[in-house]
């Protein structure tokens, strides 16, 4: 059991945010051990001809028999809105000696494929990351991306309506909060450890790729939680939301479908993925359920992300909204 023990500070230091690498590198695991990860075989299925051409052997090779990852494929996000360029852009100035030290604190000795010069390999690592976003992330992105953008959101509804420990509470089975301790049940960790936060903050990541919560192997730097995004299971499922008979038959059965699905928050885009409709179809009837009250809507980013408004909530018997 791994705690994370808050100061004053710290509780106004909890942060979300998201990592394209994190993504890129922890979907590895599902790569190499796709039985695992049963959510994602969709997306396996449709990137397994794009796997043929990449350097794979050399990728898997960065994820150990126990699937865990080194440090530097998990860095903390600057900010939800980070870009995989940029973070591939710092992974390519990591020291050649940290490089040989998180992979040695993953796997105990260097595998074959990744042993040599540490410069070339930190280069080739790079390199094929980039392709392997290129070929199995970039069509998926903006999916991938509003379905995390879209847990952050709810998450922040959830601190403002019940707190921040009945969010927190609510993240992951394997975390626990009980007002100055995040306590997280993970593998890595036989024993009991406590860690003092410091004034340094805890940064939550949301990500695809993980059936649990997870840490960083090294426990001296800066706090970060990875934990499973809500809507996985949706990713790749065109929806058929069935709405009360009485509010379909006062709104239609579309608009009515429509405001059934946005009890989490969700873009225009992703509700078009999801219903197998374009955007702009959905963009025309979610302004005509704002019109009648029964939706709001945030900016997120680049995003604007549409939920009930109490009455909606109301209206379609959605109970969680206090």
């Amino acid at each position: 059991m791994l705690h994370y023990e808050l100061g004053e500070a710290d509780l106004g230091l909890i942060r979300f945010g998201i990592s394209p690498l994190c993504e890129l590198g922890l979907s590895l695991r599902s790569v190499k051990d796709p039985s695992r990860y049963p959510l994602q075989l969709p997306w396996l299925s449709r990137t397994q001809g794009a796997r043929a051409d990449l350097d794979l052997d050399f990728l898997l090779a960065l994820v150990n028999d126990k699937l865990w990852t080194p440090d530097f494929l998990n860095p903390r996000p600057v900010s939800p809105l980070t870009r995989i360029d940029d973070e591939l852009t710092d992974l390519a100035a990591l020291s050649p000696a940290q490089f040989t030290l998180q992979l040695e604190r993953v796997h105990g000795q260097l595998p074959k494929v990744l042993s040599g010069s540490p410069r070339a390999t930190i280069r080739r690592m790079v390199a094929a990351l980039g392709e392997y976003w290129e070929a199995c992330f970039a069509p998926h992105w903006l999916r991938m991306r509003t379905i995390l953008e879209s847990d952050i959101t709810y998450r922040g509804r959830v601190v403002a309506q019940a707190g921040m420990a009945e969010m927190l509470n609510d993240v992951s089975p394997s975390i626990a909060f009980n007002g100055s301790r995040v306590s997280l049940l993970l593998a890595s960790v036989q024993a009991e450890r406590t860690v003092n936060v410091d004034g340094r903050g805890v940064m939550f990541v949301p990500t695809m790729f993980t059936r649990r919560a997870s840490a960083t192997l090294d426990l001296d730097e800066a706090p970060m939680v990875l934990y499973p995004a809500r809507g996985q299971g949706a990713m790749w499922e065109t929806e058929n939301h069935k709405s009360p008979e009485a509010v379909a038959q006062l709104l239609g059965k579309t608009r009515s479908s429509l405001l059934a699905a946005i009890a989490a928050p969700a873009s225009s885009t992703e509700l078009g993925i999801r219903f197998g409709v374009s955007t702009s179809a959905v963009n025309q009837h979610l302004r005509a359920l704002k019109a009648a009250g029964l939706v709001t809507s945030t900016r997120y980013g680049h995003s604007m992300l549409y939920f009930h408004s109490p009455l909606g909530s109301a209206l379609i018997g959605d109970d969680t909204v206090q």
